[in-house]
């Protein structure tokens, strides 16, 4: 409880490290706000299926709040006018403003407690943090952002925010690599998701380096563990580097 996750991947999809954290929180209870500016709500949900979970349930009996980014950036660009009162998630992309303070209330209200409820603890999901960065958000107001609901979630709640960014240290993508290393020096938990550097293999999809913050306000040397994983149907297996079918 109280943990900030970052996943993080370079030269590889680390979107299988979202689909699990997904399924493992709302098999355990948990209140779920999945923001989810990458992908369609069908394209999570088929994916959950394979693992065993249900998000139509979970968002019928109130376990999941599920932002579609996608739909909201084309009726706010393209579409329907906002509500009275209910102004979107992602109102700055109409250029009115450039914070995302109606964002984080968005998810502030979604995990609030309510009566009546039993879920274990919340939690909040975003796949990616990059996009918001690709819609014009200032590096600044992302990082705002993440902090005022790590306060929220983590610290008042004593729930767990788990964040998905993309990171190519070969881009000349400054504002990008800003966010990410802001956020890698805030982080409880690191999945760092690694493409292999000698190229594609069969049996070897990528690494994954875990990296466990033992003290964030401590100097302490950081615990760091390296797999090598290979995704399949329904699960993905990890064994030592080197260990692979490949080699054996």
């Amino acid at each position: 409880q109280g943990k900030f996750t970052l996943l993080r991947d370079t030269r590889t999809d680390g979107s299988f490290l979202v689909h699990h954290f997904l399924s493992f929180y709302l098999r355990a209870g948990c209140k779920v706000c999945f923001v989810a500016l990458l992908q369609s709500f069908s394209h999570y949900s088929i994916v959950a299926q394979k693992l065993g979970v249900s998000l139509a349930a979970a968002k019928e009996r109130g376990q999941l709040v599920f932002l579609e980014g996608l739909n909201s950036c084309l009726d706010l660009l393209f579409g329907e006018e906002e509500q009275p009162g209910q102004p979107s998630p992602l109102q700055f992309l109409s250029g009115s403003s450039s914070e995302l303070r109606a964002f984080f209330d968005f998810v502030r209200v979604s995990l609030a407690p309510a009566d009546g409820d039993s879920w274990k603890g919340p939690v909040l999901l975003v796949d990616d943090l990059s996009v918001l960065l690709s819609l014009g958000a200032a590096p600044v107001a992302v990082l705002d952002f993440i902090h005022y609901c790590r306060v929220s979630v983590c610290c008042q709640l004593k729930g767990n925010v788990v964040v998905l960014v993309h990171s190519n240290e070969d881009a000349e993508d400054e504002e990008n690599e800003l966010v990410v290393n802001s956020l890698c020096h805030h982080s409880d938990l690191i999945l760092w998701a690694e493409g292999l550097a000698t190229g594609f293999c069969k049996d070897v999809h990528g690494q994954i380096k875990i990296i466990k913050r033992l003290s964030l306000r401590q100097a302490e040397p950081d615990l760091v563990q390296i797999y090598q994983y290979k995704i399949q149907e329904r699960n993905v297996s990890f064994f030592a580097r080197g260990l692979s079918a490949a080699v054996l």
